[in-house]
């Protein structure tokens, strides 16, 4: 019997996929737990009318991103810190502060949990910081850290 995936079924298949299974686990586990629906035509229909939409908000979604990246690289974000008298940093910079700098020089909301990068920055110059935006699209975004 060939069902609609409705959500993630382990071992079996994503959402929105249609796979063969057997009569009675299709009959007695699946469709009763509405984890999955019978692939008939009208629930195919809908199926399609489903990917059709969900193409359309990645296409928007990945447009947006790439206008957000393109913002980003523009100039470099100035993050400033506490220095000593030796250009060191007091404590170091956090995605947090990258994230609060990106809001209020870009204007975009990023989540700190999206940032990376790869060392400790505990003294003033520019860095490069790493943003993960999903949907294997990322980004390079250089920062400067300056004295306050």
């Amino acid at each position: 019997m060939d069902v609609i995936l409705i959500q993630d079924v382990d071992n079996l298949g994503a959402a929105h996929e249609v796979v063969k299974v057997r009569n009675g686990y299709a009959r007695n586990f699946l469709i009763p737990r509405k984890f999955a629906v019978e692939a008939n035509p009208g629930n195919m229909k809908q199926l399609e009318e489903k990917v059709k939409l969900k193409l359309k908000k990645e296409a928007k979604m990945l447009a947006e991103i790439n206008s957000v990246i393109a913002k980003l690289n523009e100039s470099p974000l100035k993050i400033g810190a506490k220095t000593g008298t030796s250009g060191k940093i007091f404590g170091s910079v956090t995605t947090l502060q990258i994230s609060r700098a990106i809001r209020e020089q870009k204007g975009y909301e990023i989540d700190r949990k999206k940032i990376s990068f790869p060392d400790e920055i505990k003294e003033l110059g520019t860095y490069k910081a790493h943003i993960d935006f999903g949907n294997s699209k990322t980004a390079d975004v250089e920062f400067e850290v300056v004295a306050e």
